[in-house]
């Protein structure tokens, strides 16, 4: 991690937006690249006047909604058995395991078009999600809306801290993979909660 994320550091301070730009895209495209690195010291560049803050969001949101409209034709035009048998083919070679996409396959057929904006602040979902909904054939003129508005709070909140936290930026990364986490525990403990009402209003 710490190699890669010198790597990643080292492209944005020499191509800045257009790194941004490429690392956002690459990420939603199904290529495991942090957006926590890649935002996070986007920020902090913001507070050494480098890059504009909003320029950096608008730009991460953008190479989000690219990289997921990629993912999302790469659905519709294939399908399940094919994108479920590249994946065990293939997958190993770039971090991509077919039971997350399975689990974004599931979250999509429960939650239905919705999840393509609430995907984005989910761990691993938010990367898988677009594969589904290429699947579904959801709108793609939906799908858009609602990943590039998630896809801009996303990119804007990681930003914001890095640019607050300055040189310490790095910090926000094992922070905030718990904070995901602890959405998907909220996730499945509001599930429950509403199966368990509904169960227990049909028993009344």
């Amino acid at each position: 991690m710490q190699y890669l994320t010198e790597i990643l550091t080292s492209f944005i301070s020499s191509y800045g937006y257009l790194a941004v730009f490429i690392l956002m895209t690459a990420e939603s495209a199904l290529i495991p690249i942090p957006s926590e690195i890649t935002m996070a010291f986007a920020g902090f560049l913001v507070g050494i006047n480098v890059i504009n803050f909003w320029m950096a969001v608008f730009l991460g949101a953008l190479g989000n909604l690219v990289g997921s409209l990629l993912a999302f034709y790469l659905g519709r035009a294939m399908g399940e058995q094919w994108i479920r048998d590249a994946i065990r083919k293939w997958g190993k070679w770039i971090l991509v395991h077919e039971k997350d996409f399975d689990t974004a396959l599931a979250w999509f057929k429960k939650y239905g078009q919705g999840i393509a904006f609430g995907s984005r602040l989910l761990p691993i979902i938010r990367t898988f999600i677009s594969l589904p909904a290429g699947i579904a054939e959801m709108n793609v003129v939906k799908f858009s809306i609602f990943t590039f508005i998630g896809s801009f709070i996303w990119s804007a909140f990681l930003a914001y801290l890095g640019l607050k936290l300055g040189q310490n930026w790095e910090v926000i990364d094992p922070y905030f993979r718990k904070f995901q986490f602890l959405i998907v525990g909220l996730g499945v403990a509001a599930v429950g909660f509403y199966i368990y009402s509904h169960l227990k209003r049909k028993k009344e």
